[in-house]
């Protein structure tokens, strides 16, 4: 039993050509014409009977044993009656096989729907205990990442996958027909070892609409008209379409899950996949769409829609060619942009003509473009709109997304602040003068005179310049004077963002954790507009998570965003996937943060609207060249040196990582020496979070005569981390090997698995130059222990350079887990409750990737 394009015909043929040579086979396919014809589907069987006996059950199933024993010719094959749609099966076919299976003359295998389901003979079969019912169901999105896996040589992102399992819902047929036209279309895309979608997955594509035609020429002239009337207008009502159509061909095309649904009141419907809905909208003729659209004009004129049934309803409209008031355009294309839907918002924009109107229309342009990479036509957009918003709702998101899309583009702060200035003098309404503070002045910025522009302007250069004392001053009068409209509502939550930005690498993330909490307190009021608060602010409280060591409320966080987001929606996916394989470089993780920096790199080269490429590159290439894999590390160390600056808050450490992972590829000295003269420059002295991180690469680096800075910075350092710096460096030069143990026992109980391991080498060196070997191997054991515990165990080797794109999927990995650790085959299905031939599949598989041939190569070859 299984909804359309599950895969339960093709499952059917796979076993019959399995069984051909074992079984006689017989085939009979339901069909929709043919339900209400007693014995219609048998008629091949029964050409002989008259009329009279053609419509009795005992002279059919007569005619049908006859056959059957024609076909056995006297052998004692046994036989297998095959039924593909047994969901259209009349009663008295479903009687007749129902009595065949009873008797024993044949074994059936029966496909179909289970709405409506099976003919009730056929049900209770089931009810009785003489049949089993298998349903099979779309594919979860681990399902979809093990056939991705097996179809694509390579690694895949997290991002790639979503898209793909979104817009296939998990049908097989339909993931089928989107990797063909995507790859045929050069959209799905192999970089540098991985997997990419270079652009939207086409919903045009020729196995699509196969999938499409082929399903259209099954169904009714009015069933067609539904379901295209349905694909053109969806979200539509119920209600609409049954006074149309009448409400059987609507119960009928439910029952067939050809549409779903929604629980309202009234009820909507809309096409059961999006991409399929897509595709058969391609497929209408604009005059057949036209002709379509005035039968149900008037009933649209009048049903209750949402905002995605208008939106639609817009989209329509314009397709066939028709007039749409500016209004309707501009709140279409603002849902168009919600529903990440870029190039349909930015047509529907665009044709806004109305004066008063056409700031927002381009606006919502201008956040398309971004969302789309085109940095470069956004800041054109924002650049001629920004002004003429005034002082509404639309000012704050609009000015802070050009401000974004000009960083995008390069555009240092000070000369987009000089310029914005400017702007701002010609049309009157900057009173600020040349004589404003200075950014890196202690001076509060409450002082100045002008404009919410100006204000914002100085938080943000006061962020840049790193000056928190001032930009703390700045947000608490925000804070103070609390007005309660929109821009001062936007204001309060970008600066207290700063703020967190800025607190972090100065040693106060603690404080800067609080400021992120208040800016996340603010955003419910900030929903819809076309800046991403949402993510500007999840980015500043991660970062402090990080920096204080809490790297599980990290990845709470990131996870917690990832799953309230629509999926296959991924415009900040690479960005976060960064700030993921950040905290697992900090954790000592580098084999995992390996394998999500990788894929983050090449999804940033894509479209990067937070900026990270150069940060990420610059982690991946620290990790590359710590792992010894020197090709990906020259790779990534030329992607960072072309790379842009960046964002200013994490310049300073992709200088610091690259110049680390320089050190580790030439061991000559001169990586490490960059670390130390960046450590003196002011912009580093000044941050006393960010000079702890440099010391720390030092310390890894070797090089031991940081251990007192270290000691002397990290009690000055807010956060867990930090502290554990300083507990490490205290005891560090100790030549009691019990404190040193109990140091990194004490570290790895906190979480800290990284520190705690090279505590425990620091007591094994202890120990082994004090005579006590026996202890020292101890030690030796409980540092290898958390070697396995953060998965390094190429560490002292080299890494494999091909191991990321060796992938194993998350049950490949559980199973793979427990069968190192000596578990049989069914010990691993008990455990994780599925069965046995599912392990053996799973690790016959996972020997293919490693290139292994057994259980005891198993272990050695393990990538992570």
């Amino acid at each position: 039993m299984a909804g359309p394009g599950i895969g339960k015909s093709t499952l059917t043929e796979a076993i019959t050509e399995r069984l051909s040579q074992e079984m006689i086979i017989v085939q009979i396919h339901g069909s929709s014409s043919l339900s209400g014809v007693p014995f219609g589907v048998l008629a091949p069987y029964t050409a002989e009977l008259t009329a009279e006996d053609s419509v009795s059950s005992v002279a059919v199933l007569r005619s049908v044993w006859r056959y059957f024993e024609k076909l056995k010719a006297g052998k004692d094959t046994p036989l297998l009656l095959m039924m593909d749609d047994a969901h259209h099966l009349d009663e008295a076919t479903a009687s007749i096989v129902a009595d065949m299976i009873s008797a024993g003359w044949a074994t059936v295998l029966a496909a179909g729907r289970p709405r409506p389901g099976l003919p009730q003979p056929l049900a209770q079969l089931w009810y009785d205990g003489l049949a089993d019912r298998v349903d099979l169901r779309p594919m979860n999105r681990e399902q979809v990442e093990e056939v991705l896996s097996h179809a694509l040589d390579g690694t895949i992102p997290s991002g790639t996958i979503d898209t793909i399992w979104s817009a296939s819902g998990g049908n097989p047929r339909i993931l089928d027909a989107l990797l063909h036209d995507a790859a045929e279309r050069g959209e799905l895309a192999k970089r540098n070892g991985i997997w990419m979608l270079l652009g939207p997955l086409p919903a045009d594509g020729p196995r699509l609409a196969e999938v499409v035609v082929k399903d259209m020429l099954r169904r009714s002239p009015e069933e067609q008209e539904v379901l295209k009337l349905v694909a053109l207008a969806g979200p539509v009502s119920r209600k609409v379409i049954e006074d149309i159509f009448g409400a059987e061909v609507v119960r009928t095309l439910l029952d067939q899950q050809m549409m779903v649904e929604s629980s309202g009141i009234p009820a909507d419907l809309r096409i059961w996949n999006s991409v399929f809905g897509e595709a058969l909208r391609t497929s209408i003729s604009v005059s057949r769409s036209l002709q379509l659209l005035e039968k149900i004009r008037d009933q649209l004129g009048t049903a209750p829609e949402g905002s995605e049934g208008r939106m639609r309803a817009v989209e329509w409209a314009l397709e066939c060619g028709l007039k749409i008031s500016d209004p309707e355009l501009l709140e279409a294309a603002g849902t168009a942009l919600v529903h990440s839907r870029n190039r349909s918002s930015r047509m529907m924009a665009a044709k806004v003509a109305d004066p008063d109107l056409v700031p927002q229309a381009q606006a919502v342009q201008g956040r398309a473009l971004f969302n789309e990479g085109d940095f470069a036509g956004a800041a054109k957009l924002l650049d001629g709109c920004w002004l003429q918003l005034g002082n509404s709702a639309w000012a704050v998101p609009v000015l802070m997304l050009r401000a974004m899309a000009h960083q995008a583009l390069g555009t240092p702060l000070s000369v987009f602040a000089a310029d914005s200035r400017e702007a701002l003098k010609g049309a009157g309404a900057m009173t600020a003068g040349p004589d404003a503070v200075p950014p890196d002045s202690q001076e509060t910025a409450g002082a100045l005179a002008g404009p919410w522009q100006e204000r914002l302007l100085r938080l943000l250069e006061l962020c840049e310049a790193g000056n928190h004392q001032a930009l703390e001053a700045e947000v608490q009068e925000l804070r103070s004077s609390r007005a309660g409209d929109a821009t001062d509502d936007a204001l309060r939550a970008v600066g207290l963002a700063l703020l967190a930005h800025s607190l972090a690498p100065a040693g106060r993330a603690v404080q800067g954790l609080d400021a992120a909490l208040l800016a996340v307190s603010e955003l419910p009021s900030l929903q819809g507009g076309v800046f991403f608060f949402n993510e500007f602010v999840l980015g500043r409280l991660v970062a402090d998570y990080l920096a204080m060591g809490e790297w599980d409320s990290a990845e709470r966080e990131l996870a917690n965003y990832a799953a309230g987001q629509p999926r296959g929606v991924a415009y900040f996916g690479g960005s976060l996937e960064v700030l993921r394989g950040y905290s697992l470089l900090r954790q000592g993780r580098m084999e995992r943060a390996y394998q999500t920096l990788l894929p983050a790199v090449e999804t940033l080269r894509l479209n990067d609207p937070l900026q990270m490429f150069r940060f990420g590159s610059g982690l991946a290439f620290y990790v590359a060249a710590r792992l010894g894999d020197a090709a990906q590390a020259g790779r990534l160390e030329l992607d960072y040196k072309d790379s842009p600056q960046g964002s200013p808050g994490y310049g300073l450490l992709a200088r610091a990582y690259a110049a680390a992972a320089s050190e580790y590829v030439a061991h000559d000295g001169k990586g490490l020496a960059r670390l130390h003269t960046l450590a003196t420059t002011p912009e580093v002295t000044t941050r006393a979070g960010t000079l702890l991180e440099l010391l720390a690469l030092c310390w890894d680096l070797g090089d031991h005569s940081v251990i007192p800075l270290v000691h002397s910075l990290a009690g000055s350092v807010e956060g867990r981390w930090a502290a554990a710096m300083l507990t490490l460096a205290g005891h560090w030069e100790s030549e009691d090997a019990d404190s040193i143990m109990e140091t990194a026992a004490m570290l790895e109980g906190a979480g800290f698995v990284s520190l705690a391991r090279e505590a425990y080498a620091r007591s094994s060196t202890v120990l082994e130059s004090s005579g006590e070997r026996r202890r020292a191997r101890q030690a030796v054991a409980l540092r290898e222990k958390c070697d396995h515990e953060l998965g390094e165990r190429f560490r002292e080797g080299h890494f494999i350079a091909a191991a990321p794109s060796v992938h194993l999927t998350r049950r490949e990995q559980d199973i793979v887990e427990l069968a190192v650790k000596g578990l049989t085959d069914r010990e691993i299905a008990q455990r994780l409750m599925v069965s046995v031939r599912t392990v053996e599949g799973h690790l016959y598989r996972t020997y293919v990737k490693l290139g292994v041939r057994s259980r005891d190569e198993l272990a050695s070859a393990l990538p992570n």
